[in-house]
């Protein structure tokens, strides 16, 4: 298992290389207009490419069914040893990455930037939001893959890959931490802290709770923050 770990984690590595390779060869050739502000988001576009090959990889896992024995092995080592007295406030966190809380949520945050006339700002957090929701409803259609019994639990319906709750949150999140980036530099590690918690709590309580997978999560936040971070990329060189 360690050694097909570390052969994954090269295979990605080489894989994100390649492609900013050739995409950084692109931009030089064709779009040598965008290499200043590709230059100076080199850590970003890096990090959207990471997620993407995460995302792919372990997609294909779970689609393959290769995802199955760890999966079932995390998901008990945590019913395991989660304290019991917590599952109110893991119910609590869960009910932040619901439609019933993000929606008015985002609507809210939407007409305030727009209101005070951060309209680039405004447009990522409701399309990512919107992206996210469409991404969701499509892929959960596509794999269709059942909830975990491993415990009685609460019933959801609907597939299990990837999470809503954390892709929705994920996406939310990130794209609040790119606004605040522009909006106020000197706030964007306390909203990046913020962020990160949030989406690991949600995604924490969506196992404790025994309706997700790990890989549903992982992928979910992954997909999640690959989404504002790419469209944040894409407005930049589309003004250039």
């Amino acid at each position: 298992m360690i050694f097909e770990l570390i052969e994954d984690i090269v295979k990605l590595t080489l894989i994100v290389a390649s492609l900013y390779y050739i995409l950084s060869a692109y931009v030089r050739h064709k779009q040598p207009e965008w290499s200043e502000p590709l230059g100076k988001r080199r850590f970003t576009t890096i990090f959207v490419l990471v997620l993407a090959a995460c995302t792919v990889k372990l997609s294909e896992d779970v689609l393959g069914g290769e995802s199955g024995p760890i999966d079932k092995a995390i998901l008990l080592f945590i019913h395991s040893h989660a304290p019991k007295m917590l599952n109110g406030f893991f119910e609590a966190v869960t009910f932040t990455g619901s439609s019933r809380f993000l929606l008015p949520l985002t609507t809210v945050v939407t007409i305030i930037l727009l209101c005070t006339r951060y309209r680039l700002e405004a447009l990522l957090i409701s399309t990512s939001m919107i992206s996210g929701t469409i991404l969701i409803y499509v892929v959960k259609t596509i794999t269709n893959r059942a909830r975990p019994t491993l415990w009685e639990t609460e019933w959801y319906w609907g597939s299990s890959f990837p999470s809503g709750h954390t892709l929705a949150v994920a996406t939310l999140a990130t794209a609040s931490v790119l606004c605040v980036g522009r909006i106020r530099p000197a706030s964007r590690n306390l909203a990046l802290s913020i962020a990160i918690l949030w989406i690991s709590l949600v995604a924490i309580s969506r196992l404790v709770l025994g309706v997700h997978w790990p890989t549903d999560v992982f992928v979910a936040a992954c997909i999640g923050a690959f989404l504002p971070l790419a469209m944040s990329v894409a407005l930049e060189l589309r003004n250039t």
